[in-house]
């Protein structure tokens, strides 16, 4: 008996050599496919974790992953980085609706265009703050104030009165954004001062594509802003818009932008368009799950920390296409009636989705945006010393 145990021991193959198909994903391989190629660059980015250094091409092999794998290894990395069934819910308010003087293709709050919609002051204290208290009950943890302006500078009352927005807002234990258009330097000080959680800030689209969505902004004043956002310690949050017309490739090129900023932002918003009659854009045909899936994985794949936020569109999607969403990698949305003025899910609706899914409610993370503004401040110090 001895001797038969002997003879098996010394038989008996290791793990990695006798089930090879089913071991974890050998970076030295050499991909011969888009799943492959997935494959090895979600398992990098467990064992490594966020990297700044991606080329587009790295991004595109996982975009043009199947769905699938997308999907798979999608889940993957979130549940490596994140509480794979928490989800945040935000609540999104347009606190100052229309006459913006931008050209924004998709936006029916440009003054360019006919949209019907009503150009409107800012909200006074008391309408921002019950809505906020509201969306509390409701169970956001992050309220969010958007505002369409080009930018703020030569509104120093009305900036004055959002600082007194955020302060009030903070004070009920919410996480805090804006989206208030371009910002000065010192703009972007006094908002965190003020308490700011966040600032919205998106790309949009890749850089070449851009001039065909926007003339009246540059895609470097926006990384302007992000950098301002960023030196001031607050979280940037910027993502973009697919269903605008542009190419895959240019979908590739926004996440590479995002990923290659020298801090991939805390936030990713990823937007289906919602075409507006009056805007250029009106006839834009619907954005398919299918394309929000390799958005949502692709984004979780290359910045795994970030918060990707299933954004605008979302009311165009099923429970059980939300599902796949979540399930590739997507850990927040926003919840309430209206994101600014298209319409969003029904709230109802949202509560049963969290039921039936087993979702739950991601708490405030202001330990989280501490820690992310002291490393910031500790890299600048590092940096200058040199």
């Amino acid at each position: 008996m001895l001797l038969i145990r002997a003879v098996r021991s010394r038989t008996r193959l290791p793990i990695s050599h006798s089930l090879p198909s089913l071991c974890s994903f050998s970076s030295s391989s050499s991909p011969s496919s888009s799943s492959s190629a997935i494959s090895v660059e979600a398992e990098r980015t467990i064992r490594e974790g966020p990297r700044n250094d991606w080329t587009k091409e790295e991004i595109k092999s996982i975009y043009d992953s199947p769905i699938l794998d997308l999907l798979f290894h999608g889940a993957q990395v979130h549940r490596h980085a994140h509480k794979f069934r928490e989800v945040q819910q935000c609540t999104l308010l347009s606190i100052k609706t229309g006459g913006c003087s931008e050209d924004c293709s998709y936006c029916p709050q440009s003054s360019r265009y006919d949209t019907g919609l009503k150009a409107q002051r800012l909200m006074n204290k008391e309408t921002v703050l019950e809505a906020a208290k509201k969306a509390k009950e409701a169970g956001s943890t992050r309220f969010c104030m958007g505002a369409a302006w080009r930018e703020t500078v030569g509104r120093k009352t009305n900036f004055n009165n959002i600082l007194e927005y955020v302060k009030e807002i903070r004070d009920m234990g919410m996480e805090v954004c804006c989206t208030l258009g371009m910002l000065e330097k010192q703009q972007a000080v006094e908002l965190k001062k003020a308490g700011l959680t966040a600032y919205n800030h998106n790309l949009d689209t890749s850089r070449e594509y851009y001039p065909s969505i926007i003339t009246t902004r540059s895609y470097d004043e926006r990384l302007e802003t992000l950098q301002f956002i960023r030196e001031a310690g607050i979280s940037v949050c910027s993502g973009g818009i697919i269903g605008l017309g542009e190419a895959e490739e240019d979908r590739v090129g926004l996440l590479h932008t995002l990923a290659t900023l020298p801090t991939h932002p805390e936030s990713v918003p990823i937007n289906a368009l919602i075409a507006v009659k009056g805007t250029p854009l009106q006839d834009q045909k619907p954005v398919e799950i299918w394309e929000m899936i390799r958005m949502i994985a692709t984004a979780r794949i290359v910045m795994p920390k970030a918060m990707v936020r299933l954004s605008a569109g979302r009311v165009r999607f099923s429970m059980p296409e939300q599902a796949l969403c979540f399930l590739a990698g997507a850990n927040s949305i926003f919840t309430g009636e209206k994101l600014l003025t298209t319409p969003n899910n029904d709230f109802d609706a949202d509560q049963l989705m969290f039921k039936v899914l087993g979702l739950t409610p991601k708490a405030p993370s202001f330990a989280d945006e501490t820690e992310a503004f002291e490393e910031v401040t500790c890299k600048e110090a590092v940096s200058g010393s040199g």
